[in-house]
Protein backbone atom coordinates (compact mmCIF):
# COMPACT_ATOMS: atom_id res chain seq x y z
CA UNK A 1 0.00 0.00 0.00
CA UNK A 2 1.30 3.57 -0.90
CA UNK A 3 1.44 6.05 1.71
CA UNK A 4 -1.36 7.88 -0.74
CA UNK A 5 -3.34 5.96 -0.11
CA UNK A 6 -2.75 5.35 3.89
CA UNK A 7 -3.93 8.70 4.85
CA UNK A 8 -6.81 10.04 3.16
CA UNK A 9 -7.67 13.57 4.61
CA UNK A 10 -7.72 15.66 7.58
CA UNK A 11 -10.34 14.25 9.83
CA UNK A 12 -10.44 17.05 12.91
CA UNK A 13 -8.81 19.75 14.26
CA UNK A 14 -8.88 20.43 18.08
CA UNK A 15 -9.33 23.34 19.98
CA UNK A 16 -9.27 23.62 24.05
CA UNK A 17 -11.52 26.15 25.42
CA UNK A 18 -13.02 27.54 28.27
CA UNK A 19 -15.69 29.14 26.76
CA UNK A 20 -18.10 26.21 25.00
CA UNK A 21 -21.33 27.94 25.05
CA UNK A 22 -19.82 30.99 23.36
CA UNK A 23 -17.14 29.05 21.07
CA UNK A 24 -19.55 26.78 19.74
CA UNK A 25 -22.16 29.58 18.93
CA UNK A 26 -19.47 32.06 16.93
CA UNK A 27 -18.39 28.36 14.80
CA UNK A 28 -22.45 27.81 14.28
CA UNK A 29 -23.93 30.99 14.14
CA UNK A 30 -21.30 33.08 12.44
CA UNK A 31 -19.41 30.52 10.64
CA UNK A 32 -21.81 28.42 9.36
CA UNK A 33 -20.51 25.08 11.50
CA UNK A 34 -23.33 22.49 12.27
CA UNK A 35 -23.14 20.35 15.24
CA UNK A 36 -21.90 16.57 14.24
CA UNK A 37 -22.05 15.28 17.43
CA UNK A 38 -21.32 15.89 21.49
CA UNK A 39 -19.54 13.30 23.70
CA UNK A 40 -18.22 13.40 27.80
CA UNK A 41 -15.22 11.50 28.76
CA UNK A 42 -15.45 10.95 32.86
CA UNK A 43 -11.50 10.86 33.74
CA UNK A 44 -10.46 8.81 36.76
CA UNK A 45 -8.61 10.16 39.79
CA UNK A 46 -9.98 14.07 39.39
CA UNK A 47 -8.41 14.08 36.26
CA UNK A 48 -10.84 16.41 35.01
CA UNK A 49 -13.39 15.30 32.74
CA UNK A 50 -13.93 15.91 29.38
CA UNK A 51 -16.55 17.75 27.47
CA UNK A 52 -16.20 17.41 23.35
CA UNK A 53 -18.10 19.08 20.96
CA UNK A 54 -17.82 18.46 17.09
CA UNK A 55 -18.50 20.91 14.68
CA UNK A 56 -18.22 19.85 10.60
CA UNK A 57 -18.48 22.28 7.45
CA UNK A 58 -17.81 21.16 4.31
CA UNK A 59 -16.17 17.88 5.10
CA UNK A 60 -14.19 19.11 8.07
CA UNK A 61 -14.77 18.55 11.65
CA UNK A 62 -13.63 20.97 14.55
CA UNK A 63 -13.54 19.84 17.79
CA UNK A 64 -14.01 21.95 20.40
CA UNK A 65 -12.67 20.16 24.29
CA UNK A 66 -13.18 22.09 27.90
CA UNK A 67 -11.75 20.16 30.47
CA UNK A 68 -13.92 20.26 33.66
CA UNK A 69 -12.68 20.58 36.84
CA UNK A 70 -8.66 21.82 36.32
CA UNK A 71 -6.87 24.56 35.12
CA UNK A 72 -5.85 24.91 31.55
CA UNK A 73 -3.09 27.34 30.34
CA UNK A 74 -3.40 29.88 27.52
CA UNK A 75 -2.25 29.61 24.40
CA UNK A 76 1.05 31.21 23.05
CA UNK A 77 0.35 34.83 22.65
CA UNK A 78 3.24 35.48 20.04
CA UNK A 79 5.09 33.34 17.25
CA UNK A 80 5.99 29.89 18.48
CA UNK A 81 7.15 26.67 16.78
CA UNK A 82 3.98 24.34 16.12
CA UNK A 83 0.64 24.84 14.87
CA UNK A 84 -0.37 28.13 14.02
CA UNK A 85 -3.66 28.61 12.90
CA UNK A 86 -6.54 26.85 10.64
CA UNK A 87 -7.65 28.48 7.40
CA UNK A 88 -11.25 28.59 5.96
CA UNK A 89 -12.07 28.78 2.55
CA UNK A 90 -14.96 31.90 1.31
CA UNK A 91 -16.39 32.44 -1.99
CA UNK A 92 -16.47 36.35 -1.58
CA UNK A 93 -13.64 37.84 0.97
CA UNK A 94 -15.40 41.03 0.17
CA UNK A 95 -18.93 39.65 1.48
CA UNK A 96 -17.79 37.65 4.14
CA UNK A 97 -16.07 40.55 5.83
CA UNK A 98 -19.24 42.30 5.69
CA UNK A 99 -21.36 39.30 7.25
CA UNK A 100 -18.67 39.23 9.99
CA UNK A 101 -19.04 42.78 10.91
CA UNK A 102 -22.42 42.69 10.93
CA UNK A 103 -21.82 39.84 13.26
CA UNK A 104 -19.71 41.84 15.60
CA UNK A 105 -16.70 39.99 14.60
CA UNK A 106 -13.39 42.58 13.34
CA UNK A 107 -10.85 41.36 10.59
CA UNK A 108 -7.57 41.35 12.55
CA UNK A 109 -5.38 41.27 9.76
CA UNK A 110 -5.69 41.93 6.16
CA UNK A 111 -7.21 41.14 3.57
CA UNK A 112 -3.93 41.44 1.45
CA UNK A 113 -4.49 40.69 -2.22
CA UNK A 114 -2.44 38.95 -4.39
CA UNK A 115 -2.81 37.53 -7.80
CA UNK A 116 -4.02 34.22 -6.50
CA UNK A 117 -5.63 35.06 -3.44
CA UNK A 118 -7.13 37.02 -1.17
CA UNK A 119 -5.91 36.80 2.44
CA UNK A 120 -7.41 37.72 6.17
CA UNK A 121 -7.27 36.71 9.42
CA UNK A 122 -10.10 36.73 12.41
CA UNK A 123 -9.82 35.82 16.06
CA UNK A 124 -12.29 33.49 17.58
CA UNK A 125 -13.94 33.95 21.19
CA UNK A 126 -10.89 32.39 22.63
CA UNK A 127 -8.33 34.65 20.73
CA UNK A 128 -7.38 31.93 18.17
CA UNK A 129 -6.49 33.08 14.90
CA UNK A 130 -8.69 31.79 12.11
CA UNK A 131 -7.18 32.91 8.34
CA UNK A 132 -9.70 33.41 5.80
CA UNK A 133 -8.78 32.51 2.23
CA UNK A 134 -10.39 33.21 -1.20
CA UNK A 135 -8.72 31.94 -4.04
CA UNK A 136 -8.86 33.65 -7.55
Amino acid sequence: MTTAHMFTRIDHVEIVTDRPEETERFYTEVLGFRVKARDRIVRPGGAGDLKLTYLDLGGTTVELITYEGIQVGPAPQSEHLGYRMMALEVEDMNRAAEHLKLNGVDIVWGPVVRDHYARAEICDPNGFRIELRQWF
